[in-house]
């Protein structure tokens, strides 16, 4: 991985008509044992079983895309609007929900190329009297260490009267926080890992803070503007989505009750740790080039991939999880839940093949559970692990209220 980054330039990639299963060096630093070397090619037919699983569990459209040095395959079924009925396609946008924190990560770290803070710095330093444990630091924020309680636990405690109470809502910054602080510390900073959106509301301000201008600005000119991801922007407080794009379905707490659009809202409760809009294409060129080490210095993708251990399969490092995949692969990225949208963006540990997934429906954990295949798919190809079934439990799913349980409608 080398150090340059593509603050000036845009990337510009070939797409050819076969994918090609290519062997990926060994990442440095504190990488999982499991590693990408020699990749079986993708299971198209098992990504297309996934999403069709999907459907029949509840979803009106799912889709994937696998990005693989060039090669590009795509898998799509059900609608984008069950209005008209019109298919749900490649280029269709959406909410990417908390893939959004790996976007406000990366600005953080090269403001820490930049000299502007350092990752042990305390939050005190920068945002004087925010938070009441002078001991956090930005490390701790970007490793879902700080003890900060996640605000969304009380907010969406019910599915549907929670998300209406704030689809038009527009919050500062400071009010999120303050709703979290309402609450005790869940820990002491740097003590256990436990993931809250309140930490990422925090780095939003950290990055307003120390370069002057709105995220959605640096964003922009330090993301999205380089890496020509022409399809991905931050409207906040805007509630629509511009252009082509898949309307999203929230189900209800309520068994049998129907689906609600949750398309139009401001994504005002989440802003920084996850309003980001985009496509399958661009948030496998994000993934592609910061695993690659176009985005950050080799020593900050470094300090990006020092691991936590979340779960039997899963770590986090700093805005950025890993998965530990059936067949001995480990992919990275983030996965992403608003109302209405279930994301998967991953990647492999050099960048060279990039899977992001996509469902149109939240609130489902039958839905979840079964999208998580389409990793094994891409990855593992046919000798991935079926996921799904009523054989298996739910993932554990933590982009919104981590503590509430994710829903899983009664026949699914």
């Amino acid at each position: 991985m080398g150090s340059a980054t593509v603050r000036g330039g845009a990337v510009i990639g070939a797409v050819v008509l076969s994918l090609l299963a290519v062997p990926a060096p060994a990442m440095g630093g504190e990488a999982p044992a499991a590693r990408s070397a020699g990749l079986r090619a993708p299971d198209l037919t098992g990504v297309r079983g996934v999403l069709r699983a999907a459907g029949r569990q509840g979803a009106p459209g799912a889709m994937a895309r696998i990005d693989d040095r060039g090669g590009v395959r795509r898998a799509a079924v059900g609608v984008a609007d069950r209005g008209t009925g019109r298919a749900l396609a490649d280029e269709d946008r959406f909410r990417v929900g908390s893939v959004t924190k790996t976007f406000t990560a990366v600005v953080l770290l090269q403001l820490v190329d930049e000299g502007r803070l350092k990752l042990d710095d305390p939050v005190e330093r920068h945002l004087p009297g925010l938070l009441p444990d002078g001991r956090i630091t930005v490390r701790h924020l970007l490793s879902h260490r700080s003890g900060l309680y996640d605000y969304t636990n009380d907010m969406f405690e019910k599915t549907v009267p929670g998300f209406e109470a704030v689809r038009d809502e527009v919050f500062t910054y400071r009010r999120l926080v303050d709703r979290a602080l309402q609450h005790p510390p869940t820990d002491a900073p740097g003590a256990a890992y436990r993931y809250s959106n309140t930490n990422f509301v925090v780095a939003g301000m950290l990055v307003e803070e120390l370069t002057g201008n709105s995220v959605a600005a640096e964003y922009r000119d330090r993301i999205f503007g380089p890496l020509g991801l022409h399809d991905t922007f931050y409207v906040h407080p805007g509630t629509r989505i511009p252009g082509r794009h898949a309307r999203g379905y929230l189900t209800p707490d309520e068994a049998g009750a129907p689906l609600v659009d949750s398309t139009r809202q401001t994504v005002s409760w989440a802003q920084s740790a996850g309003a980001v809009i985009s496509t399958t294409r661009d948030l496998n060129t994000f993934y592609s080039a910061l695993l690659g080490g176009r985005l950050t210095s080799a020593a900050r993708l470094a300090e990006m991939t020092k691991w936590v251990k979340v779960a039997d399969s899963q770590a986090y490092g700093l805005g950025l999880r890993r998965r530990d995949l059936s067949c001995g692969v480990s992919v990275y990225g983030h996965t992403g839940a608003v109302q209405g949208y279930y994301t998967y963006a991953f990647t492999t540990e050099d960048g060279s093949r990039s899977l992001t997934a996509l469902a149109n429906t939240s609130n489902n954990g039958t839905v979840l559970n079964t999208m998580l295949g389409t990793l094994e798919s891409a990855f593992c190809g046919t000798k991935g692990k079926a996921r799904g079934g009523s054989g298996e439990s739910v993932e554990r799913y933590e982009d919104v209220a981590p503590q509430v349980v994710v829903g899983e409608p009664a026949g699914s």
